[in-house]
């Protein structure tokens, strides 16, 4: 272990748990590594970081979390080579996106140095939880809630944060349909869209339920005043191709910063591609898609990487996109992730090497 150590407080698991997981059949989500972190803020700041077995935690049942929904999270990877070597993908922009949602969601902040060494830690407690091989990772999941006791409407004075992993392969396994929303909004101006606050996720699952029932997989969020703005895909950035050049929004308090969103478009610059980073009418998509100048949609995010679009449906019509063999989604993909799994070069330095 590294010597900063000292750092944390660590009581290793007595029996792993990793023969009872049946890695060619996992479900996302449902099975967790060994160890988790968690830290708690008390008294103004933040005390020594835990690493412990994972497992379940007891709260009461007025902490402030479950009643106003101060809970920030955040998404990442690590990814295991042919030299057994773990990698994580740009892990001080996850800090600095926690970090300005906490802010957004009046939770402290939390120390760059109890971060990094609690995830380079983990890593090394659990690294035969990741796994070698296209598609297999482990998913890192930061998030702080707010702690403290008492249903008084005001924000916390203690918070915990923690940091849990499961192993994961691909998010989708196959392209999605999308419905273009006409009705309802995932953020508004001034408000959280920008952070991974917790509330942002729930307030969407009854729309994407109700496009589930039409027989689509997710939606493609519009701005909140005029429904005439494509923002964001689901839990996803959303890019579009027009014939050859790249298209997506650009960020601003409803839209994530996506961290797989910045590379696509850093490597797509790279290659000279002609990238337009502007607010995206629907009307440009649905005439681009009736022109067949539209080639193709694809969302991109931590979970999934990139998964392409199959067709979306915006005022009771669909529209189906070709298949493209020399498709953007997945030439975006695979140099991702030849990055992510060490097998190309990384000339912006995202790899960090646990």
């Amino acid at each position: 272990m590294s010597q900063l150590n000292s750092l944390l407080n660590i009581t290793k698991t007595k029996k792993s748990r990793l023969e009872e997981v049946d890695f060619d059949n996992l479900q996302f989500g449902k099975n967790y590594a060994d160890h988790m972190m968690y830290c708690d803020y008390i008294d103004g700041e933040w005390q020594k970081p835990v690493i412990a077995p994972y497992g379940p935690m007891s709260f009461e049942p007025s902490v402030k979390v479950f009643h106003y929904g101060q809970a920030v999270f955040e998404g990442m990877k690590a990814f295991k080579d042919d030299h057994d070597d773990v990698w994580l993908f740009r892990p001080e922009d996850n800090l600095n996106r926690i970090n300005i949602s906490s802010k957004r969601m009046a939770i402290p902040e939390f120390p760059k140095e109890y971060f990094m060494e609690s995830l380079k830690t983990l890593m090394q407690l659990d690294k035969d939880w990741v796994k070698k091989g296209q598609g297999n990772s482990l998913y890192i999941r930061p998030f702080a809630i707010a702690t403290e006791a008492g249903v008084s409407a005001s924000e916390s004075n203690q918070y915990r944060f923690m940091i849990i992993t499961c192993p994961a392969k691909a998010y989708y396994s196959k392209p999605v349909k999308v419905l273009i929303a006409q009705d309802y909004s995932r953020s508004a101006d001034g408000g959280v869209g920008y952070a991974k606050a917790a509330g942002n996720y729930g307030a969407q699952f009854y729309p994407t339920k109700l496009a589930k029932e039409k027989g689509l997989d997710q939606i493609i969020w519009t701005d909140a005043n005029t429904h005439q703005y494509m923002e964001e895909a689901g839990t996803m950035n959303i890019f579009f191709r027009i014939n050859d050049k790249l298209v997506t929004a650009p960020t601003n308090d409803r839209i994530l910063d996506g961290i797989t969103r910045k590379s696509i478009i850093q490597l797509a610059q790279d290659e000279g591609l002609d990238v337009e980073i502007d607010r995206v009418e629907v009307k440009r998509i649905i005439d681009a898609a009736k022109s067949g100048e539209l080639k193709e949609i694809f969302g991109a995010g931590t979970a999934a990487t990139i998964v392409g679009v199959e067709g979306f449906e915006y005022d009771g019509q669909y529209y189906e996109l070709p298949v493209m063999e020399d498709s953007y989604g997945a030439h975006f993909k695979k140099r991702l992730q030849d990055i992510q799994y060490n097998r190309a070069e990384d000339p912006h330095g995202w790899r960090f090497k646990i």
